[in-house]
């Protein structure tokens, strides 16, 4: 059976450091952080502070006051982002075979602050009895964003959401493509949304000691590949793609932002919330990934690392990456964009996916903010090229993301310059 080829055909978002893809990239290449005080909820006595919020974000400004009341702040992201996609990639709702086209859409969490309302208010006056509002369920599972975009815009084709902690969207990605590829579907509406600066969200994180405390400081927080770094950033928002098979997409004219060409799936086996000191999966996934689209380490000049700001995660992915591409990692950039987003968990994947699919269109390199030349970890060979500080340009053939998920799910999603 031959393969169909697979396109990028949309994008949308909605970011800690952008209400769209325009802002978004804008401030990606311009080193922008999004970090600064949480504004949700009153963080007295919490140690973390701060997080990476979509600021301003008022849902009556996308939705009537009745359906925002049906959506969990991360659906709410994850529609918004959806239509931006849809819109940008100019398909014909009344035109397109609706049978042909589907909704994978992921999330790590899913609505933890509406379980936060609801089971909070329970146990505050149990004297009520289990008076739980009838949309508490619908609103807090994590395939419901899918279940919305597909029902707006009457999308019949493959329909749910990944869970993979971190990896969540790049899966959810990874698994769009396969659909198309193997000839189940024309078009994909895939990406991922989150929304978990919640009590119990920055409580639970707290607690395994995972964020990073520098509360003085916040927008110099996540600084990934410093040796001073002592955690990540929550983030949250929602990003969305259209990938759709390269022929449907050419006989309607649509403009192509890159090419999907491959995936790579992998597990650590060793612990549930670090990752392999020797980063035995990611070496795996990075592996895989190129296996899968029948590339070598030299065809690839940009890596998004999943670079969460952590004591552990760091140095391995480094070491990953040497093993991996040899020699060629030298010539790579390499940068991780959450020094600006933050931690946006199950919706990082398709952030980070965008920033690739944009690297490649625009041949320029997102930065790897907040490091300093002291600042050095022995741990770390700063002759690979991490791009601090500020955006490079250069051609940019092919990029790879990298996710790595709590349980030691890893995933990456390859994109390159497209070329009839």
């Amino acid at each position: 059976m031959e393969l169909k080829r697979v396109v990028v055909t949309g994008l949308g978002a909605i970011t800690p450091v952008g209400k769209n893809v325009e802002t978004t990239w804008n401030s990606l290449i311009n080193g922008v952080s999004g970090a600064g005080p949480i504004t949700l909820f009153d963080t007295e006595k919490f140690k973390t502070k701060f997080a990476c919020e979509v600021k301003g974000f008022d849902a009556t400004e996308y939705f009537d006051r009745k359906e925002a009341r049906k959506l969990d702040r991360y659906a709410q992201f994850g529609v918004i982002a959806a239509k931006e996609a849809i819109t940008d990639a100019g398909l014909d709702l009344e035109g397109i075979d609706k049978d042909r086209v589907g909704v994978i859409f992921s999330s790590g969490i899913g609505g933890i602050d509406t379980f936060d309302q609801e089971v909070g208010y329970f146990f505050q006056h149990p004297e009520l009895g289990p008076k739980f509002n009838p949309f508490f369920i619908p609103k807090m599972i994590g395939d419901i964003a899918a279940g919305h975009i597909s029902i707006i815009y009457g999308f019949r084709g493959p329909n749910f959401g990944t869970v993979s902690a971190c990896a969540s969207s790049t899966n959810g990605a990874v698994s769009a493509f396969d659909h198309i590829r193997l000839g189940k579907a024309d078009a994909i509406v895939t990406g991922g949304a989150e929304a978990a600066i919640t009590v119990s969200g920055l409580g639970g994180f707290n607690s395994m000691n995972a964020l990073s405390t520098r509360n003085d400081s916040p927008q110099t927080a996540s600084r990934p590949f410093s040796a001073s770094r002592d955690g990540f950033v929550m983030g949250e928002g929602a990003v969305s793609m259209v990938f759709e098979e390269l022929e449907h997409a050419l006989a309607r004219g649509a403009k192509i932002y890159a090419e999907v060409v491959g995936g790579g799936a992998s597990g650590d086996a060793y612990h549930l919330t670090a990752s392999h000191p020797e980063g035995l999966g990611a070496i795996l996934v990075m592996k895989n990934a190129l296996i899968d689209a029948n590339m070598n380490p030299e065809d690839i000049d940009y890596i998004n690392v999943h670079g969460t700001s952590t004591p552990v995660g760091d140095p391995s992915e480094s070491k990953a990456i040497k093993d991996v591409f040899g020699e060629n990692a030298y010539k790579l950039n390499i940068s991780s964009t959450k020094s600006m987003t933050g931690h946006m968990l199950g919706a990082a994947g398709a952030v980070e996916a965008m920033a690739c699919i944009l690297a490649v269109q625009n041949d320029i390199i997102p930065p790897t903010i907040n490091h300093e030349p002291d600042d050095d970890d022995p741990e770390i060979d700063y002759k690979l090229n991490f791009t601090f500080n500020k955006a490079q340009k250069r051609e940019v053939r092919a990029a790879l993301s990298n996710t790595f998920g709590f349980g030691g799910h890893n995933a990456c999603i390859i994109v390159k310059k497209f070329t009839k």
